[in-house]
């Protein structure tokens, strides 16, 4: 593979749900490590960007991770209202690749061997598709507000693992090039593969319970269990 990745995980030093969640101790480390590492682990890519507001987190980067690029957000983007497009936006302009990878510092439980697997898969499949994007495959009976059936016929009652699969956006990891964002405004293009990835792995920090769960799966990997 001839492309260049940068890897950019932006990060906010204030949090609203779970406070100073991105740099917060997490099983004996700061949280946002665990991504950073998992992004070095991964050989497909080139670069790792930390686009962050928190000057605790560009000083403990520079010291654990010397290799990673720093660029401190500017203030206009700095409010939790700004779309992470907007960030992305910016960032991008001051980082020189082919193809843009993004994640979250709140995805600890992602590994770089699926991360690996589905660049990899990406862009074997190259031309067939322009962008691609992290999943969750589910299989259960998914209703909408009124309580219509959306994906299952309510009046044959199928075992849920004979029914059709959908797929829960689960905003682990974005691949995209400068043009798609450009273009579409979006990290997701025409012609996106979607990366189906354990239901473990996929798992967000956005409420303190999140993070109680993580941090519980995460111990109890480093025991073996």
């Amino acid at each position: 593979m001839n492309q260049t990745i940068a890897a950019i995980v932006p990060m906010r030093h204030s949090s609203e749900r779970v406070p100073g969640k991105n740099y917060r101790d997490f099983a004996g480390k700061p949280l946002y490590h665990y991504v950073v590492e998992t992004l070095r682990d991964c050989p497909s890519i080139d670069q790792v960007v930390i686009d962050t507001d928190s000057d605790l987190i560009m000083q403990d980067a520079r010291e654990h991770f010397p290799d990673v690029e720093l660029l401190e957000r500017p203030e206009h983007l700095r409010s939790g209202m700004t779309s992470m497009n907007s960030v992305l936006e910016h960032t991008i302009t001051q980082i020189e690749a082919d193809y843009y990878l993004q994640t979250h510092s709140t995805n600890p439980l992602l590994g770089a061997d699926t991360l690996e697997a589905a660049l990899q898969r990406f862009f074997d499949a190259m031309p067939d598709y322009d962008s691609l994007f992290s999943v969750t495959r589910l299989q259960t009976r998914l209703w909408d507000e009124l309580g219509r059936a959306i994906n299952h016929n309510s009046s044959i009652l199928l075992r849920t693992q004979d029914l059709p699969p959908v797929y829960e956006e689960n905003s682990c990891f974005y691949l995209f090039t400068a043009d798609i964002l450009s273009r579409y405004q979006n990290r997701i293009g025409a012609r996106a593969m979607m990366a189906p990835i354990d239901p473990i792995e996929a798992m967000d920090i956005d409420e303190e319970v999140d993070f109680k769960l993580a941090e519980a799966v995460q111990l109890m990997r480093e025991r073996g269990e």
